[in-house]
């Protein structure tokens, strides 16, 4: 009985080690099998069904909201820097009047960040599923450079009327709007929009594609 259970024993560990050899196989070119991603990507299939108008709501409500928060609080600094590139001669910067404008502004900031909101998050989602996994830093970066498009014919006579009243060129807003008009054509309020492209739309998509995909590597590494 010895020898035999020996034997057995013996026939019974082959197997198993050889079993263990075929699934540790499997498993390796299951690993070979799986494409290297150059990009953070999420499983699409865990967000929501893609609802545009949902989306356009929530991205006009939340960039609205944010562009307000932000351009209120950051106006100041920006009074200064406009201040301090039309300054000549080493003419001094008045403290006084950093609000100046505000309101004026924010009744453009708010459309416009609404409407880059609106266009970014729709075309974000849209533009994932049309995108393979790894190339999701193209949607974003697609996205990004809509929004700013779109949000430009906005944000450019806005910038264009706040620059004039912040170095105290008029009065209000609506009389800047109405002079630039009346003296420049509707042209003058789209004044640098070339340069405005330029610098803004290379930003605008780096900003969000690095963003987004910074967020999507954190939701996988906390996964």
């Amino acid at each position: 009985m010895g020898p035999f259970a020996l034997a057995l024993d013996t026939k019974n560990s082959f197997a198993a080690s050889s079993s263990a050899t075929d699934a540790s196989g499997r498993k390796r070119d299951n690993l070979q099998m799986v494409p290297k991603k150059f990009f953070a990507s999420i499983n699409n299939e865990e967000e929501k069904p893609f609802d545009f108008l949902r989306i356009l709501f929530e991205g006009v409500i939340a960039g609205g909201t944010a562009g307000v928060v932000v351009e209120t609080v950051l106006y100041p600094i920006d009074t200064i820097k406009t201040r301090l590139q039309v300054a000549r001669g080493g003419g001094q910067i008045a403290l006084k009047g950093l609000y100046s404008g505000l309101l004026g502004n924010l009744a453009g900031v708010l459309p416009a960040s609404a409407i880059f909101v609106g266009v970014y998050e729709p075309a974000k989602q849209k533009l994932l599923k049309m995108f393979p996994e790894n190339l999701s830093a193209v949607a974003h970066l697609t996205a990004g450079a809509l929004g700013g498009i779109a949000a430009s014919f906005v944000r450019v006579p806005t910038e264009v009327i706040k620059q004039r009243m912040q170095t105290r060129q008029f009065a209000s807003a609506p009389d800047a709007v109405r002079l630039i008009v009346s003296k420049e054509g509707f042209k003058g309020l789209y004044a640098g929009y070339g340069s405005f492209l330029l610098r803004d739309l290379p930003f605008d998509a780096i900003q969000f594609c690095i963003y987004e995909q910074l967020r999507i590597g954190y939701k996988l590494a906390v996964l």
